[in-house]
């Protein structure tokens, strides 16, 4: 894979995270994606899951992400997307900037292994819901 179609895919990606369109996002994957962040307690299988996740996730938090940099590898099967993203809680605004990684693997032009890492301790202290 070309490093601007990398890039390309790789901003498509991020683009789709950030409009928080669960559709759009899952077009992005695989129908038996894997996914895995510091969120998931384990890995999502497959698109049904990948969507309830989605659903959960965007519910509570509005994020943006801003593509730093993408590394592909050499046999053209993935990447590593290194980002910048603001995590703000719909609860009650608290928000943090954090980068982080992607590791992706593509197949047929979709993702079809994605693990996320960043610092989880940089997000938002919970508070205690008055009552």
């Amino acid at each position: 894979m070309e490093s601007t179609d990398l890039r390309d895919l790789a901003q498509r990606m991020l683009d789709a995270w950030t409009s928080q369109d669960v559709a759009r996002v899952l077009d992005c994957y695989t129908d038996d994606c894997v996914y895995v962040d510091p969120n998931t307690r384990g890995p999502v299988r497959g698109r049904a899951a990948m969507r309830r996740y989605l659903e959960r996730l965007f519910a509570g938090w509005q994020m943006t992400w801003a593509l730093r940099e993408a590394h592909g590898y050499a046999d053209g099967s993935g990447a590593n997307v290194l980002w910048r993203a603001t995590f703000a809680r719909k609860r009650d605004g608290a928000a943090a900037e954090i980068d982080g990684m992607d590791l992706v693997v593509l197949r047929d032009g979709r993702i079809a292994r994605n693990e996320v890492a960043f610092d989880r301790s940089r997000l938002p202290p919970e508070t205690p819901t008055p009552g």
